[in-house]
């Protein structure tokens, strides 16, 4: 072969193996970064809500009168409840049976009183309890 050929083949050998070498790298960082996204979306609870709907029933039981979302008044805002349990297993469970059940509640001044019964309309509808809840633990 001559030495014309041999350099212009060593060369496009030599094109096509650096670019491999780019198209592996950009795959194998493509792939972390899939893999990185995927973690995140494994270790993100997948909570969907209605966020108006929330807010909703929350203004028909008269929620904001003693919750602010991001501010206390005579309860906790509603980022201090979703901090308080953020990352126990059972909080959507233990916050529905406070908002269903009129247990007591502890306000500043110190005394107690029962906790207002949420009222869904059709009556008794967890669905609406549910995302109420769902939305107030992802303040």
């Amino acid at each position: 072969m001559p030495s014309g050929q041999r350099n212009r083949r060593s060369e496009q050998q030599k094109t096509f193996s650096e670019t491999k070498q780019i198209s592996n790298h950009s795959s194998a960082s493509t792939l972390r970064a899939v893999l990185a996204a995927t973690a995140i979306l494994i270790a993100t609870p997948s909570v969907a809500f209605d966020a108006d709907a929330a807010r909703a029933v929350a203004r028909r039981n008269f929620c904001f009168k003693c919750h602010g979302v991001a501010k206390n008044k005579d309860g906790p805002s509603y980022s201090k409840v979703a901090e308080k349990y953020r990352g126990k297993d059972n909080a959507e469970e233990r916050v529905i049976e406070h908002l269903t059940s009129g247990e007591t509640a502890k306000f500043p001044e110190g005394y107690e009183d029962a906790h207002k019964i949420i009222k869904t309309h059709p009556p008794n509808d967890m669905a609406q309890i549910k995302n109420l809840v769902q939305w107030i633990l992802a303040q």
